[in-house]
């Protein structure tokens, strides 16, 4: 059904269709010419930290801490002080292969960690130094795909709901975009795509198939005619908002971007936070640093002052009514919208997504068979990615591999790159299953660290090798 008129977070009269992986290759080159270096092939496996370095002269590379309030003042004198990249060359039980490179030290007077959703780094400061936020950080899941099409798209389209479930038990936020992506003198193409938040319940649920599905509604189907898939890609997304920020600075360094939880729910957006976040890293170092001081607290005033902080209060809990279903939870967003974020106001927490009791239903069954043209199945949309993980490679997934059969099930297909398997052969009645892995098959979305298991860098260079998405 068309919502007329477009509510105000889905006007985008004057924006711009980009595709993020040519954005970021633009961006290096650009970085490289300012005299960068920019090592696309090196991890950060580590934060370093010096905790008291004139008087001892040693380095910690992080630690274990709670979560505090964004305003709360540092713990200790605790200074990041650059990070440690991650070995090369191990084989999969770890060992050293003939081609091992160790890790190095790179030491600096400011780290700016810019890393996206679930960066390792991020994780090891939110908790070594004690920066996460009161509320936990929630997540959506997005797949998206690019097709040329015979027809060039004319509009950008939004969805909401459909073919996700309005019934508040099953908990499902989500929606789908379908953007032009024309260029003079090349074939016209479009990006389709489809989130979902990970508070969900059903452990059957799939966003990569729910995108299979979405694609062969009327309208979708009818763009898509003709077309063929030249792309595909998957990312968590943080959908936290302003309330599960967290500080975004410590002596030494800064947090910019998603992993700084910089995104505007309502309006699916949040490249333009990365940019800007990153703008005011860069005059807060500059000066501060010029000035000899690693203090930049005032990067962190600076980003609530300006349009980011504005926005992300403004819907600071445009997400979390929708716990109740669809309708109830449309209703409330929609006062929210009207009202600018006043009513109702207060203080909607968050819960973590891994919190979420499961339930097992036939969700399963209503997927499409892939047929290769319109529908396709995981493991041969990673394929398109050019996946470059290495066979041999240690993994880089941290999970408990004999968990309850619900778990298993959902950490099953929520994956969009099939890397976990329930045993063919695993009783339908059993409480407990050993769940086969298949890290290689990973395109580090950072979906497994919301539901209860953890993400850590693989080795540099390994992973998927976006060109369009």
């Amino acid at each position: 059904l068309p919502l007329k008129p477009t509510p105000p977070p889905f006007r985008n009269h004057g924006n711009f269709v980009v595709s993020v992986a040519e954005l970021n290759r633009w961006l290096g080159e650009r970085a490289e010419e300012a005299g960068a270096y920019v090592l696309s092939e090196t991890v950060g496996a580590k934060l370093l930290v010096d905790d008291d370095y004139e008087q001892s002269g040693e380095r910690s590379a992080g630690g274990e801490a709670s979560g505090r309030d964004r305003n709360a003042p540092g713990r200790g004198r605790s200074t990041v002080i650059g990070v440690r990249t991650g070995d090369k060359g191990r084989d999969k039980d770890g060992g050293r292969k003939s081609n091992f490179e160790p890790g190095s030290d790179v030491v600096a007077r400011a780290t700016v960690l810019a890393e996206g959703c679930w960066g390792h780094l991020t994780g090891a400061a939110l908790k070594g130094l004690g920066l996460a936020a009161k509320d936990p950080q929630v997540w959506a899941l997005g797949v998206k795909e690019v097709w040329e099409v015979e027809q060039p798209l004319d509009r950008v389209i939004h969805t909401l709901g459909w073919p996700l479930r309005p019934q508040a038990r099953f908990k499902e936020f989500g929606g789908s975009w379908i953007y032009p992506m024309n260029r003079p003198g090349e074939t016209p193409r479009v990006s389709i795509g489809f989130v979902v938040g990970l508070d969900y319940a059903d452990a059957r649920l799939s966003v990569h198939d729910v995108l299979q599905e979405f694609k062969l509604h009327p309208l979708v189907r009818k763009i898509l005619t003709g077309g063929k898939r030249v792309a595909w890609g998957a990312k968590a997304i943080p959908e936290g908002g302003y309330w599960a920020m967290p500080r975004l600075h410590a002596p030494g360094m800064v947090i910019c971007g998603d992993g700084g939880g910089m995104v505007n729910v309502p309006k699916l957006k949040g490249i333009h936070y990365a940019i800007r976040s990153g703008m005011l890293a860069a005059e807060t170092l500059y000066s501060s640093l010029k000035a000899g001081s690693t203090d930049f607290s005032s990067y962190e005033r600076a980003v609530h002052q300006s349009e980011i902080g504005k926005d992300l209060y403004e819907s600071r809990n445009m997400k979390q009514p929708f716990g109740r279903g669809l309708i109830v939870g449309g209703a409330i967003t929609n006062a929210m919208v009207v009202t600018k974020g006043r009513l109702p106001g207060g203080h909607w927490p968050t819960h973590r997504d891994s919190d979420q009791p499961l339930l097992l239903t036939d969700r399963d069954k209503r997927y499409p068979k892939p047929d290769g043209k319109y529908t396709f199945d995981k493991l041969s949309s990673v394929f398109t990615t050019g996946n470059a993980t290495r066979d041999d490679a240690p993994s880089h997934i941290r999970i408990q591999q004999r968990v309850p059969r619900e778990l298993a099930e959902a950490w099953k297909w929520m994956c969009p790159a099939a890397v976990y398997e329930v045993p063919e052969d695993a009783p339908q009645g059993s409480e407990h299953v050993d769940l086969i892995v298949n890290p290689s098959n990973c395109v580090q979305c950072g979906a497994i660290t919301a539901k209860g298991g953890r993400l850590t860098p693989p080795e540099g260079g390994d992973g998927p090798v976006y060109q369009v998405t």
